[in-house]
């Protein structure tokens, strides 16, 4: 679909191109030329075949070629009923600033991240918790806006695995920037290993001593870790050592990043919900960096 997009794109620009060397060139040649005599009539005569042929003929022609390939390009992106093996249905709800992605098929929630199969079509239902945002994966075409109270779809499909890079395309507020999303595509199997490994994923350990105690008067009243708290303001954390990045894509989640992101969130992405720790000992905001680090299938 996004090569369809592209391709009408470069249509559009190579003919917008001929009509500005057309037009250019008919500009210099009325510019050089010499003058000669024209009677009244035949004034009228050539102004009214510029009027019929440039405002009349060429916009209604440009116009036709554009729907006869636009249209179909449109409809690849309309979640309109298929033969065969059906759409896999991902909603994805836009909070500032931070994805929400669930797969309702098997009950499966994350955060900051889209997983999908390649080679399979994918209706995502996109929707928001508070503005507007807008859904975008620029290299799988297309993008849709998020509103409150309503819920929009949009049609995807990756032509092989590999990392996408998506967005949100839609001024959002002070984060709008850092509000990006990891779009995977992965094999059917790769994608039938990662929701399986996550549909009865559940712990029952808690962050030792007093990291616990913060992480469940704290954390937990925002954040769900299944098993442990069910906070439903902020990411999900069930999965959250498999992920490739925190605060959206504002900083790698590797050993450093989350221990640098439980101090500095404040900084590192002002105006999150998220409070700050000032308060709270360092050697414990360790304590919940190391369990939150075994929050993996």
């Amino acid at each position: 679909m996004a090569r369809q997009v592209a391709n009408v794109w470069w249509g559009m620009f190579a003919f917008a191109t001929l009509v500005l060397v057309v037009v250019s060139a008919i500009w210099i040649y009325a510019l050089v030329r010499k003058p000669r005599q024209t009677s009244q009539e035949q004034a009228m005569r050539i102004n009214r075949w510029w009027i019929i042929g440039g405002g009349v003929v060429l916009p209604s022609v440009s116009i036709i070629v554009l729907l006869i390939f636009g249209i179909p390009t449109g409809r690849g992106m309309i979640p309109l009923p298929v033969d065969g093996e059906q759409p896999l249905k991902v909603e994805v709800t836009g909070h500032q600033w931070w994805w929400e992605v669930h797969y309702p098929d098997s009950g499966v929630t994350t955060a900051n991240q889209l997983i999908i199969p390649a080679g399979r079509l994918i209706d995502v239902h996109v929707t928001s918790a508070d503005v507007i945002h807008s859904f975008w994966v620029p290299r799988l075409g297309g993008k849709m806006d998020m509103l409150p109270g309503r819920t929009n779809v949009i049609r995807i499909e990756a032509g092989h695995a590999g990392i996408f890079h998506g967005q949100c395309s839609e001024f959002c507020g002070l984060q709008h920037t850092h509000m990006k999303l990891h779009v995977e595509a992965q094999t059917t199997a790769d994608f039938d290993a990662w929701i399986a490994a996550r549909e009865n994923l559940s712990f029952t350990q808690r962050a030792p001593g007093a990291a616990g105690q913060v992480f469940d008067e704290r954390c937990g009243q925002c954040h769900r870790v299944e098993g442990i708290t069910d906070g439903n303001r902020a990411p999900d954390l069930t999965d959250l050592a498999s992920r490739p990045s925190l605060g959206a894509g504002v900083i790698e989640n590797d050993h450093e990043g989350l221990r640098r992101w439980l101090r500095e969130h404040k900084s590192l992405k002002f105006g999150n919900g998220m409070p700050a720790h000032d308060d709270v000992p360092p050697e414990t905001l360790d304590q919940i960096a190391d369990w939150l680090e075994t929050l993996a299938p």
